[in-house]
């Protein structure tokens, strides 16, 4: 017998599931459908059992009358500060309706957190900060080196927050960002709301019997909804806390749970799950066949 190791590819689809690092491992996704099938494709890749229970959908807005003015405005702006891949697809699914080209961007030095940056460097656009601290207060710190930056205006595309008490992550990021006297215009890009408990009986009872072994989290936001959906007091001992990083990690404990598996590489859902794998397998409870 081997225990797992990082140098082993999850994407050789010749191994045995029951040789994989998280074989028989049932893990509660409660990230977003835009998100929740990426992650799933990494628990799979992993030899675990997803299950999917999305506590909070990110959807249009239902007016986007002031987005459009600061869209069709976009030269005003020195930086475009994006703290989320559903901001990028709200930016440029607003522009594809104003007949816009993607090319006014530009116009802007574009800021983007960890693998997020892709999605624009894809449709050709040039990303000029990757906070080496994939978070927004991450790029907080890259902005407090460039000289005169209280000189800058800069547009901050955020999610409106329905049904839940917004989390700090963003509060916070915009009042350190506001230390560095910056022009800044704050505008939702689109919603983030709480979806209905009703939905996910199957899955509460399942986390109810204890077959859940992992529920893992990728947003307080996600937590704050699954808290009005399962009561912490209904968690079997036996199912473990999984967050993305130290953010989530914090809000998590400050919202009273016990968190067994924080992400180190929180630039993608690959990291999250890799960190997953790798507590499991140094606790003993994973091993891999030889």
């Amino acid at each position: 017998m081997i225990l797992f190791s990082p140098i082993v590819s999850m994407n050789d689809h010749l191994l045995a599931t029951n040789t994989l690092p998280l074989y028989n491992k049932r893990i509660l996704i409660t990230a977003p459908r835009n998100y929740a099938s990426r992650f799933a494709g990494e628990i799979i890749n992993y030899g675990g059992i997803p299950i999917i229970m999305s506590t909070i959908e990110t959807c249009y807005l239902s007016s986007y009358k002031t987005l459009d003015n600061c869209l069709h405005n976009i030269t005003q702006f020195n930086y475009i500060a994006f703290t989320s891949r559903n901001g990028i697809n709200a930016v440029i699914s607003r522009l594809k309706t104003l007949n816009l080209p993607l090319s006014c961007l530009d116009n802007c030095q574009l800021i983007a957190i960890g693998n997020d940056a892709q999605r624009l460097e894809e449709m050709g656009l040039k990303v000029a900060i990757i906070p080496s601290e994939p978070s927004p207060q991450g790029i907080v710190l890259e902005l407090a080196k460039i000289p005169h930056i209280h000189q800058q205006t800069i547009l901050v595309p955020i999610p409106k927050v329905v049904g839940i008490s917004e989390p700090d992550i963003i509060p916070n990021f915009l009042a350190t960002l506001a230390v560095l006297d910056l022009k800044i215009t704050v505008v939702d890009a689109y919603q983030t709301r709480c979806l209905d408990s009703s939905l996910y009986a199957v899955e509460i009872d399942l986390i109810e019997q204890g077959k859940i072994d992992i529920v893992a989290f990728s947003s307080t936001a996600e937590i704050e909804s699954f808290l009005q959906i399962v009561n912490k007091t209904q968690l079997p001992k036996k199912s473990l806390i999984a967050c993305f990083g130290p953010y989530t990690a914090r809000n998590a404990r400050n919202l009273g749970l016990t968190v067994d598996i924080v992400g180190k590489d929180y630039h993608s859902f690959r990291g999250f799950v890799q960190a997953i794998a790798e507590s499991l397998t140094f606790s003993g409870s994973t091993e891999i066949s030889a």
